[in-house]
């Protein structure tokens, strides 16, 4: 597989490799760092949507990751496993998906663990009382986001999927030592980023459904965090600079966002223009994607997962 990847550093226009689906904004948390909130209940029927999986194969892409909002809302999951199942057996792709964990049960695993290369989780604290506190809950007072993390790490690790975190660090995480708890899960990758204001999302005006700007953190105060963890060999940081262009996201209308204003502006459907033209209008930096390390080992059969 990675003697066909192409690097595109001197290429006139970039292939679209690595996509990020949003296929819903719809979610059961409410993180008030937020930067894709629930604006819409939109979701494309499940043709439209496997129509423009097809349309990114054809156009470059190796590996496609399905985030939300929260995927396995629709459907109870079966959306998402059905996307899953056919961007790898018909498409070829390596698949990701990015949950929260909470609706998320060995069922599904035994009907589409095989489809999907890696599964990452949202655990932005290993101190529940902290989650609560950034809204990284569904509202129950005893509810422990630890918990499932920990629930879907055994899953992957029975079902042989990759297992990695994804963290938000924040104004009430930042002073955390969470080198314990990642040591003792063991994730492939822990994605950590500084938390992040959009225009339209999350910075408290109208229209806005979260207000994160008494969560940001500074440059300096991240790389404080970053450093007390720089030791880890899972430990991928993404400040605020790597993060607002180097991603290909699409919304859930297939819509490819530009963040470079500082908002999400979205470009006409690859269902109706197709991805060319669509990226064109996506304000995506190629080379601040390679330079993040946006391109690594994306399929289970490149990972040794018998070292957990």
């Amino acid at each position: 597989m990675w003697n066909t990847i192409q690097f595109t550093f001197f290429s006139k226009r970039p292939i679209p490799i690595s996509v990020n689906y949003h296929l819903t904004r719809a979610c059961n948390y409410r993180c008030k760092f937020c930067f894709h909130t629930a604006l819409t209940n939109d979701r494309l029927p499940i043709d439209e949507a496997k129509r423009g999986i097809r349309l990114l194969q054809q156009a470059g892409t190796k590996k496609i990751n399905f985030s939300g909002g929260e995927p396995f809302l629709i459907d109870q999951g079966r959306f998402v496993g059905e996307l899953t199942r056919f961007a790898k057996e018909e498409c070829q792709m390596a698949t990701s998906i990015v949950s929260n964990g909470s609706l998320i049960f060995e069922k599904w695993f035994e009907m589409y663990s095989q489809y999907l290369d890696i599964l990452a989780i949202s655990c932005d604290s290993f101190d529940d009382e902290c989650n609560r506190k950034a809204g990284r809950t569904n509202g129950h007072e005893t509810h422990s986001q630890i918990g499932h993390v920990r629930r879907v790490r055994h899953l992957c690790e029975q079902y042989n999927v990759i297992f990695k975190i994804n963290s938000v660090i924040h104004k009430f995480n930042y002073q955390e030592d969470m080198t314990y708890a990642i040591e003792e899960l063991e994730p492939v990758r822990w994605k950590v980023f500084q938390c992040l204001l959009i225009q339209g999302e999350n910075m408290g005006g109208e229209n806005n459904l979260r207000d994160a700007r008494d969560l940001v953190i500074t440059d300096e105060q991240f790389q404080e965090f970053c450093q007390r963890h720089q030791h880890l060999k899972c430990f991928v940081p993404e400040s605020n600079l790597a993060m607002r262009n180097s991603y290909l996201i699409l919304d859930e209308k297939m819509r490819f966002l530009d963040c470079t204003k500082g908002r999400k502006d979205p470009s006409p459907s690859i269902l109706d223009i197709g991805v060319e033209s669509a990226l064109n209008r996506s304000g995506f930096d190629e080379e601040m994607f390679f330079e993040r390390g946006g391109q690594y080992k994306w399929t289970k059969d490149t990972v040794d997962l018998n070292d957990w």
